[in-house]
């Protein structure tokens, strides 16, 4: 792909392309965003209208058919994700999927096969790897901070959220045929790509899923344990039904010089624990937190970088969380 400007057509027009990517698309250099598509036509054509964007559609082919659409952003729920995300790439369209890549192990492996039939690139909005905060903790662990490392724990608890109380109108995020599964598969995954990202693919996994708060079907509670290829173990435990005063987010790592920890969603200040005492350090990350990752991904289509976080890599984390449920 060798043209200078990379013309973005959305699929998806959600709260995430308001704060997180959108206009991180129109803050880069050689990016343009000149389609939109929503299922509902008002909301799309509002969105476009909202942002100075050319043209929005209803139909998601219609977008794809676009001549002067180039890639196509993917901002749906997962269940929709593979569709999509091959409909585009047989169009000849590269893609940016949202995390995760899709709602099974089974479909990331469908939408790769496409991409390699295809030659056309899949990337996948783990966007956390390249924040300045996570690239910190990245370097403070492969210089050795806390010596070798031992073991690596996630902890993450939330109360339940207003909407998760309304029976009759569930929100998308616990409904497992739209969103593959419950919070923890909306929140997990950026934990395991950091994991592995920072220390290699998990190879060997097990875990446990319960409902325990009864709100709806899908799993509020998960423990597991795991093994990556370097041979560090590693183990997890999410709740997503504490009390109103327990909010936890912290990936503790484990050296035989010390520990650190950090948050994944609060972006809490990095905590280092050795024999010279506790440290903190912060570290500010850009306005629209996709922008670093949405810029990589611009440079490897106009053949100015390699940009690793494509869809090959992606499906490992869903092979990790299918792992953990059971699914597979």
């Amino acid at each position: 792909m060798c043209e200078e400007i990379v013309k973005w057509g959305f699929i998806g027009c959600g709260e995430v392309t308001k704060t997180k990517s959108g206009p991180a698309f129109e803050s880069i250099e050689h990016s343009e965003v000149v389609a939109v598509m929503s299922r509902d036509g008002d909301k799309a054509k509002a969105y476009a209208q909202e942002r100075g964007i050319a043209r929005w559609y209803d139909d998601a082919q219609e977008l794809v058919d676009d001549p002067d659409v180039t890639a196509v952003y993917i901002a749906t729920p997962p269940s929709s994700h593979a569709t999509y995300a091959i409909m585009a790439m047989k169009a000849g369209k590269p893609v940016y999927i949202e995390k995760p890549m899709a709602q099974t192990y089974e479909e990331c492996c469908r939408i790769n096969r496409i991409s390699k039939e295809t030659g056309v690139p899949c990337f996948v909005a783990y966007y956390r790897r390249y924040l300045p905060y996570f690239l910190k903790v990245k370097e403070l662990i492969t210089s050795g901070t806390i010596g070798h490392v031992l073991n690596v724990q996630i902890h993450f608890a939330q109360p339940p959220r207003n909407l998760d109380y309304n029976s009759d109108n569930l929100p998308w995020r616990v409904q497992k045929d739209i969103s593959g599964g419950g919070y923890f598969y909306d929140l997990a995954p950026h934990q395991i790509d950091l994991l592995q990202e920072l220390f290699g693919c998990i190879l060997e996994v097990s875990g446990y899923k319960s409902n325990r708060g009864g709100l709806y079907q899908a799993e509020d509670s998960i423990s597991a344990c795991f093994k990556f290829e370097n041979g560090l173990v590693g183990s997890g435990s999410w709740c997503f039904v504490s009390h109103d005063s327990i909010h936890e987010d912290r990936i503790e790592v484990i050296g035989d010089k010390g520990l650190i920890s950090f948050s994944v969603y609060t972006y809490a200040p990095i905590v280092i624990q050795t024999e010279r005492g506790r440290e903190e350090i912060s570290v500010p990350n850009p306005m629209y937190v996709q922008q670093p990752l949405i810029q990589s991904v611009v440079n490897h289509l106009l053949k100015k970088e390699i940009c690793a976080c494509d869809g090959e890599d992606a499906t490992m984390t869903n092979w990790v969380m299918d792992k953990i449920l059971g699914k597979m």
